[in-house]
């Protein structure tokens, strides 16, 4: 007997879920439904195409209908919105956009695709005809249009996320005077606010107008645009304004089911994608997962994971024991010519889960500091205490951040600790990398932390980590003197510190810190073996520097 498969959504879940589909029985009868003209894209794409980084706009076409139809015999019904869900009857109502016909389609199995939507919040002027959102091809189109025809002079972007960053660049590379508006002290949420500093950095640099912890309160007409209320009283005049302050899950067809929702808003489903409705799954943005590291319940609106859920629901529509193992959020995003990126637990979220851990900083070129065109990575690394294992990384820089997230983010996927990451045999030659990579790096300062052979102060607690501690700046007087140094600290040169002790004090507590944290350790290693009450400055000055710059 031909089974029926309808689903409801395109783009990543959808399409994927349709084409897995199809590759496990050729003789289902697979039904696409989707509202706007297009099956899959690239929505991710969309940003680098306003900006002119992507010049042709079919290359964001992943698959058209026509495309799929021919290479996957599916029945795809684009411009037709799915009005409602019948589970008892297992039956789905239609209609199609221009005709405004409505009509019932039976299915024995559903998989639904909706998507998340844009967040818009409820202050008044919120819905200006100047006010853009970006979720897909129809927006693009939009913004490009606005642009190309207005010649826009200005523009605003709220939210200092994935799509707020990428669009920011995006208006700046169409040479645009772009403010961005971030209610929040940092912009990328997903790292915690001392890695965020230097995008902040960056995004002034080439021109961004950055205004932080600043919410918009209002949008009404102006002169010329419109003006936008701020939280702190002040106001901006603008020819354009992308809202981009998050999504949503879209779980309206859903909820109207009867089918259940999670407790942070998205719909339930279980491991094999099956939501509380008999023969019903759901995939991608609009679904509730379980945070691999935490084992809380979590909304992951990532192109990845979505690819991943529409293969497995349909495995288990055709018999496979296919299992979803859990989200951990990994994610990257370019910021200008930084790159920043993320995988596991943040600072923020362990604190808030109130669970231990234990913290690092490194920062080292991306490769041999002697092949031309090295650049140096920050890495954060956070760890358990007690057993080792990697709970979530953080890192920026302008080359080789991609590489180092994705090896972290697979040693999390397999539990591994930071003694693993000490031991790690990685690649090297030295236009790629370095006999210590910044990865080994990272796992030798934990391994020796949890060891405790290296006690450490984080740059956050740098001036209280003891009562009344001495500062000792163990770097070059030349380099204080192009960076500058905490203030009150001593200045010893590691070369010279075994001739100059007499100058520190057994009874006082001492923190030495250098650039990144290396010779501070040497140095704590000189000082500890000889009596002294010494800390070493994870990450150093560089790190304490990302610290004091939180906020600006």
């Amino acid at each position: 007997m031909t089974q029926t498969i309808v689903i409801v959504g395109g783009v990543a879940g959808g399409a994927s879920a349709a084409a897995r589909a199809r590759r496990l029985s050729e003789s289902a009868n697979i039904i696409v439904f989707e509202r706007d003209s297009f099956i899959s894209f690239a929505n991710c794409g969309l940003p680098y195409h306003i900006g002119g980084t992507i010049e042709d706009r079919d290359k964001l076409l992943v698959q058209t209908p026509q495309s799929m139809k021919a290479r996957f015999n599916l029945d795809i019904r684009i411009e037709t919105e799915v009005l409602s869900i019948q589970p008892n009857d297992m039956t789905v109502t239609v209609r199609e956009r221009h005709s405004k016909k409505e009509y019932t389609q039976a299915y024995d199995q559903l998989i639904l695709s909706p998507g998340a939507r844009a967040f818009v919040p409820p202050f008044p002027g919120a819905d200006h005809p100047l006010v853009f959102t970006l979720r897909n091809i129809p927006d693009m189109d939009k913004i490009i249009l606005k642009i190309a025809h207005d010649l826009p002079k200005t523009a605003t972007v709220l939210g200092g996320g994935f799509i707020g960053l990428e669009m920011a660049e995006a208006l700046v590379q169409r040479g645009i005077k772009t403010t961005l508006v971030e209610l929040s002290n940092q912009v990328m949420a997903p790292v915690d606010p001392e890695m965020a500093t230097p995008l902040h950095q960056e995004m002034r640099a080439h021109g961004v107008n950055l205004l932080l912890g600043v919410g918009v309160t209002a949008i009404a007409d102006a002169d010329q645009g419109a003006r936008l209320q701020l939280s702190n009283g002040g106001h901006i005049d603008t020819d354009m304004v992308v809202m981009a302050i998050g999504v949503r899950p879209e779980t309206s067809l859903a909820q109207a089911a009867g089918i259940t929702l999670g407790a942070r808003g998205g719909i339930l489903v279980d491991d094999q994608m099956r939501t509380s409705a008999p023969n019903i799954y759901a995939v991608g943005d609009a679904i509730e997962v379980k945070d691999l590291v935490s084992g809380e319940a979590a909304l992951v609106p990532l192109a990845g994971p979505a690819n991943r859920q529409g293969r497995i629901a349909a495995d288990v529509i055709f018999g496979r024991n296919s299992r979803y193992q859990d989200t951990q959020g990994t994610a990257i995003c370019k910021v200008f010519d930084q790159t920043v990126a993320v995988t596991g637990l943040n600072e923020k979220r362990l604190k808030q889960l109130g669970r231990k851990f234990e913290m690092v900083y490194a920062h080292a070129a991306d490769h041999a500091n002697y092949y031309p065109g090295a650049e140096q990575i920050s890495l954060k690394l956070l760890f358990d205490p007690s057993s080792g294992v990697i709970l979530g990384a953080q890192a920026l820089g302008k080359q080789g951040v991609d590489k180092r997230i994705d090896v972290i983010a697979t040693m999390i996927r397999a539990s591994m600790t930071v003694y693993d990451m000490a031991s790690a045999e990685l690649s090297y030659a030295p236009p790629y990398g370095s006999a210590k990579d910044i990865i080994n790096q990272a796992g030798f300062i934990a391994s020796n932390v949890m060891e405790g052979e290296h006690l450490i102060c984080q740059p956050q607690q740098a001036l209280d980590c003891a009562d009344d501690p001495l500062l000792v700046d163990v770097r070059e007087p030349s380099e204080i003197g192009r960076m500058g140094t905490i203030d009150n600290a001593i200045n010893i040169p590691l070369p010279t510190l075994r001739d100059q002790l007499a100058q520190l004090p057994k009874d006082r507590p001492i923190l030495v810190f250098c650039a990144v944290g290396l010779r501070g350790y040497v140095a704590f290693r000189i000082l500890s073996q000889l009596g002294y009450q010494v800390r070493n400055l994870t990450g150093g000055y560089t790190s304490y520097l990302m610290v004091d710059r939180i906020g600006r």
